[in-house]
C-alpha cells in the first residue's frame, strides 16, 4: 500500500473509532439515566427525554415520579459528568502533548489545589453552592496566573521553570487549604470542605451546569481545532519553529484552555485524581500519539469513564461515595497496567 492510500485509511479507521465511542457515550448515558435506587426502564427513560424537546402528541405512559428522577436528579448530575471528564481528559492530553511527559496531569499548575482553597473559604463563610462554585474558578485561575508569573519574575520561559511554578503555587495553595481546615467548625463546616475536595455530583443542579457549560464546550473547541498545532509542539522546539509556529503564543494559548477546563471540571465537582492522567494513555492505546485523533478520542472516553464512575458512585452503597476514591481504586491499576502496556518511559 502506498503511502497516501496508507494515510486515507488511517483517517478513516479513526473517524470509525471517533463514531463507536459517541455511539458507546450515548448508551452509557441512557443506560446511566435508567440506573439508580428507583429504578426507570430504559424505554421509559428514552420517552421522557424525547417529551423534554416534542412536548405535545406524546402519550404519557410514565409517572411523575420517574420524569422528576430523570429530569431534575440525573440527568444535571450526568451532564455534569460528562462535561467534566471530557474536560479533564482533554486538558491531561493537552499537557502531555505540550510538555512531551506522559505523566503530567491537569492540576499540573496548581489549579486544583487553588480551586480547592477557594471553595473551602466559601464553606467558611456560609455561602450558597453557586457562590462556592464561583470562588472556586477565581482561586483556580488566580493559582495558575501566579504560577505563570514565576517564569516571568526569573526571567525564565522554559517549560521545567513553569512547572516548578506551578508546583511552588500548588504547595502553597495546599497549606492554605490546610489552615482552612483547622479553623473550620468541625461539626459541619469541616466535614463540607473534605467531602468538597474529593469530588461529587450529589448535589449538582442544571443551573450550576448551565453556569460552566458554556465555557467548557467553547475552550472544548479551541483546543481541538488547534490539535494539529499541539502535534507539532510536541516534535520539539526546534522542529515546531522551523515549520513556522509561533511556539509562545501557541504553547500559551493551549496551556489556558487547558486550564480553564480544569478549573471550571473542578469549581463544578470538586477535585477529582487521575481522569486527566490515565485517560490519555487509553487514547493512545487505541489510537496512537497524533493529537489530531487523540484529543477527540480521549475527550470522548473521559466522558464516558466519568458516566461509569459516577453511577457506581450513586449505586454501590446505601450512601454516595465520593468521586476520588472511586477514580482512585480504578485508576491506578489501571495506570500500572498501561505503562506496562504501553511501556512508558519515564526518563
Amino acid at each position: 500500500m502506498d503511502k497516501p492510500k496508507a494515510q486515507i485509511s488511517a483517517v478513516w479507521d479513526a473517524h470509525k473509532i471517533i463514531c463507536l465511542l459517541i455511539i458507546l457515550f450515548l448508551a452509557a448515558f441512557l443506560i446511566s439515566l435508567s440506573i439508580g435506587r428507583f429504578h426507570v426502564p430504559l424505554i421509559q427513560v428514552v420517552k421522557i427525554l424525547i417529551s423534554q424537546v416534542v412536548p405535545t402528541g406524546m402519550e404519557v405512559t410514565w409517572t411523575e415520579q420517574m420524569e422528576n428522577v430523570i429530569i431534575n436528579i440525573r440527568l444535571p448530575r450526568l451532564v455534569g459528568a460528562s462535561l467534566v471528564g471530557g474536560a479533564l481528559a482533554l486538558s491531561g492530553a493537552t499537557y502531555q502533548g505540550i510538555f512531551k511527559n506522559p505523566l503530567v496531569s491537569p492540576d499540573l499548575l496548581g489549579v486544583s489545589n487553588g480551586a480547592c482553597v477557594g471553595a473551602a473559604v466559601a464553606i467558611l463563610l456560609g455561602f450558597p453552592s453557586l457562590a462556592i462554585q464561583g470562588f472556586a474558578l477565581l482561586t483556580g485561575l488566580l493559582a495558575v496566573l501566579i504560577s505563570t508569573s514565576i517564569p516571568r519574575f526569573f526571567k525564565n520561559n522554559s517549560s521545567l521553570m513553569l512547572v516548578l511554578g506551578g508546583v511552588i503555587v500548588s504547595g502553597f495553595m495546599s497549606s492554605l487549604l490546610g489552615i482552612t481546615k483547622y479553623v473550620a467548625d468541625p461539626d459541619n463546616q469541616l466535614a463540607a470542605i473534605v467531602y468538597w475536595t474529593m469530588g461529587s455530583f450529589a448535589t449538582t443542579n442544571m443551573n450550576q451546569v448551565l453556569l460552566v457549560m458554556p465555557a467548557i464546550l467553547s475552550v472544548m473547541a479551541i483546543l481541538l481545532l488547534m490539535r494539529w498545532r499541539i502535534n507539532l509542539l510536541s516534535l520539539g522546539d526546534k522542529e515546531a519553529r522551523s515549520l513556522g509556529v509561533n511556539i509562545r503564543k501557541t504553547r500559551g494559548l493551549a496551556i489556558f484552555c487547558a486550564t480553564i477546563l480544569t478549573a471550571c471540571a473542578v469549581c463544578l465537582c470538586g477535585t477529582i485524581g487521575w481522569v486527566g492522567l490515565i485517560i490519555p494513555h487509553f487514547g493512545r492505546l487505541i489510537i496512537g500519539h497524533d493529537n489530531r485523533y487523540l484529543l477527540p478520542i480521549s475527550t470522548i472516553i473521559g466522558a464516558v469513564f466519568m458516566i461509569v464512575v459516577d453511577t457506581i458512585a450513586r449505586n454501590l452503597t446505601g450512601s454516595e461515595i465520593p468521586l476520588s476514591i472511586i477514580t482512585g481504586l480504578l485508576g491506578a491499576p489501571l495506570f500500572v497496567w498501561l505503562l506496562a502496556r504501553q511501556k512508558v518511559r519515564i526518563s
